[in-house]
């Protein structure tokens, strides 16, 4: 089975959703920070592993322990994978952080800050060649 297959790009959509749903309903560690969502799901081809991408909206300490809980309950969220999903092998679960969302605010806000800078300058710009 290739990396990229139809098979397998689905085994990593339904992996995604059932962690997501786990993660929110299930574990009830309270390191987790509520704000935690799994961005991306990469299942190796023989289904042995999983890499999941986390995403936690907040500081780094909400961060690690977020992470500490998260590799804390791995065999709890794998017992549960297995139960809900019909996969020949149930994956081995890797949790890796993802700062993915939060690089993207962070950028939209330095654009949003030029935007504003350069705004003035260019509607003076446009009323001095009115007259």
């Amino acid at each position: 089975m290739r990396k990229n297959s139809i098979k397998n790009t689905r085994i990593n959509g339904e992996v995604q959703r059932e962690l997501s749903v786990i993660i929110r309903k299930e574990i009830k560690d309270p390191r987790i920070h509520m704000m935690t969502s799994v961005t991306q799901v990469e299942v190796a081809p023989d289904l042995k592993t999983c890499k999941a991408f986390i995403s936690v909206l907040g500081n780094e300490e909400e961060k690690k322990n977020t992470l500490a809980g998260l590799r804390s309950a791995e065999g709890y969220i794998r017992r549960y994978l297995a139960k809900n999903l019909n996969l020949r092998n149930t994956p081995e679960i890797h949790f890796i952080l993802d700062d993915s969302i939060e690089y993207g605010v962070h950028m939209s806000h330095l654009i949003d800050e030029v935007q504003k800078d350069t705004a003035p300058e260019e509607t003076e710009e446009m009323t001095d060649g009115e007259d």
